[in-house]
């Protein structure tokens, strides 16, 4: 591939944007390409930038549909007035549900939703009416969501769910409060912002990060709101030269110890290298909580812990210390539906935290919460995100919308039955051939980890030049160009478009890979342009 269009200059203050603000560019650039390619060639733009998973849970959703249908005969039962109807009733809503599944044998989705309100009576002991309820209600959305944090049924579901999928079916002893909200990024701000709210955290604190991480993690705590001071926790380990094994070495999560640290964020399995928590740094962690830092706030990312066998959250052994966040969006194929969660054991350090506050501070939140209460302090944690998310004064409409959590309940029944664990092992499947497709392309190698999830890659493009080439070429590289050089040239020249893994704390010179996103065979295609790219640079270099 020839030089980049853009000078170096231009390139060092594109950097300083979000990788995901820098994507845009990258996406013009190669629209640009494409426009130029199309009447000698039959390329497409390979966008691998966003993490958006090109395949969807088809069965829940089916499901859901087919309990819309029911839903809305049960609203016309109660009233019918040309396109207007009534509020489902609840008393004999199961009896005549099983009168419908009986009648609609041919209804798309009928079956799975059979057995999943079946298995919400006989595993989770629902009484019948009211758990059936819960969803016809729901779906149709007539109603504000109460228990504004969460509905009862859809609770108890969604938590055994997490304890299936991030718990590797061994809970805490504690039980695990949920918050449902509008996705992992909601969940996000709520937990900074009421962590702030309520004198967890105050401004110019210190917090950690383990990196590389999802951005946001990095740009949030910069605000002027926030003002954190920020210890990096860096994943810097190598298996070999040119091998990066995207580890965090002792000595690096050993400054979590130190007390002055009152809250660490991590995305688990990471993003982007992909890998959940080793054993080790698992257990170093619960050792300095237990012996040098017993009021650290853990906040846990774990979307992506269903892409690996066996996971487990520090959610479930440092129960007291975290607040868990997960979304639905990249297993299911549901960026669009906006469903998360928040979730704290009871017995929890955050609560612990705030009893102990000063006066005038207790004070002061007594006020905050003082209209929702007659006994403010008494007012859980996980609560106060709640009104918090609407600004207190709104806390009697918040909550994630009805048929959102209804969707959700589905997701989670699904997971729980024998279709769901073979959907599991289908996008599991997906995304590590797509990995081995993309490495076979590069002819990059990349460390060989159990606990790699393969949702996306992160690719240390100078490290490689040093296995490949040797130190005196990644050096000349370093020296020469700009580090997002070769996302330039893939989108200017071949219409690829990748993130820079500097914009997640990364290696300068890395890059991210969504593996989600794009056809199979695309990654090999995206592995070959890579390879050329560094063949370029090898070719120039040997010109000088």
């Amino acid at each position: 591939m020839t030089k980049s269009s853009h000078s170096r200059a231009e390139m060092e203050k594109l950097a300083g944007l979000s990788p995901f603000e820098l994507k845009s560019v990258f996406i013009r650039l190669a629209e640009g390409h494409h426009e130029d390619q199309q009447a000698t060639s039959a390329r497409l733009m390979l966008n691998a930038g966003r993490g958006n998973p090109n395949w969807i849970a088809t069965g829940p959703r089916e499901a859901f549909y087919a309990l819309g249908h029911f839903s809305l005969a049960e609203s016309r039962r109660v009233w019918t007035a040309d396109n207007l109807g009534g509020m489902p009733a609840p008393r004999g809503v199961a009896e005549r549900f099983a009168a419908f599944v009986k009648a609609n044998p041919g209804l798309p989705g009928i079956d799975l939703l059979d057995r999943s309100v079946r298995l919400g009576v006989e595993r989770f002991g629902f009484d019948p009416d009211a758990w059936v309820h819960e969803l016809t209600d729901g779906i149709v959305g007539d109603n504000y969501p109460t228990p504004d944090r969460i509905l009862t049924h859809v609770e108890r579901v969604a938590r055994e769910y997490l304890h299936e999928e991030l718990f590797d079916g061994r809970p805490a002893g504690s039980e695990l409060s949920l918050f449902a909200t509008e996705g992992g990024t909601a969940a996000m701000c709520y937990v900074f912002d009421s962590l702030l709210a309520n004198g967890v955290l105050r401004k110019g604190d210190r917090i950690a990060l383990m990196v590389p991480i999802f951005t946001p993690y990095i740009e949030i705590p910069e605000l002027d709101e926030y003002g954190f001071e920020v210890e990096l926790i860096s994943a810097d380990l190598f298996v070999e030269a040119g091998v990066r094994e995207w580890r965090y070495p002792t000595e690096q999560v050993a400054k979590l110890a130190d007390p002055s640290i009152r809250l660490v964020c991590l995305v688990n399995p990471s993003n982007p290298p992909s890998l959940a928590l080793s054993d080790r740094v698992r257990d170093q962690i619960a050792g300095i909580v237990r012996d040098a830092n017993p009021n650290l706030v853990i906040v846990t990312d774990d979307v992506y812990g269903t892409f690996v066998d066996g996971f487990r959250t520090l959610a479930a052994d440092l129960p007291r210390n975290t607040l868990l966040v997960y979304s639905y969006s990249k297993h299911y194929g549901a960026t669009g539906w906006r469903l998360g969660l928040i979730g704290l054991h009871d017995d929890n350090v955050v609560d612990e935290t705030i009893a102990a506050l000063p006066d005038a501070e207790r004070d002061r939140l007594r006020r905050r919460y003082g209209t929702l209460t007659l006994n403010p302090d008494d007012l859980r944690f996980i609560d106060r995100l709640v009104a918090d998310s609407r600004r207190v004064a709104l806390n009697h409409t918040a909550g994630l919308s009805l048929p959102q959590q209804v969707q959700l309940v589905l997701f989670s029944l699904f997971a729980l039955q024998d279709e769901g664990k073979a959907y599991k092992a289908k996008v599991r499947e997906i995304v590590r051939t797509r990995l081995d497709l993309l490495v076979e392309g590069a002819g990059m190698r990349i460390a060989d980890d159990p606990r790699r999830a393969g949702y996306y890659i992160e690719l240390d493009l100078l490290a490689e030049a040093e296995r490949v080439y040797g130190k005196d070429f990644a050096d000349h590289l370093e020296r020469t160009y700009d580090p997002i050089d070769p996302l330039f040239r893939l989108a200017e020249q071949a219409s690829v478009v990748l993130l820079n893994g500097g914009g997640f704390d990364g290696p300068k010179w890395s890059v991210r890979v969504s593996l989600a996103n794009l056809d199979d065979l695309d990654y090999l295609k995206i592995g070959h342009h890579l390879h050329t790219v560094f063949a370029g640079y090898h070719d120039e270099w040997k010109a000088d």
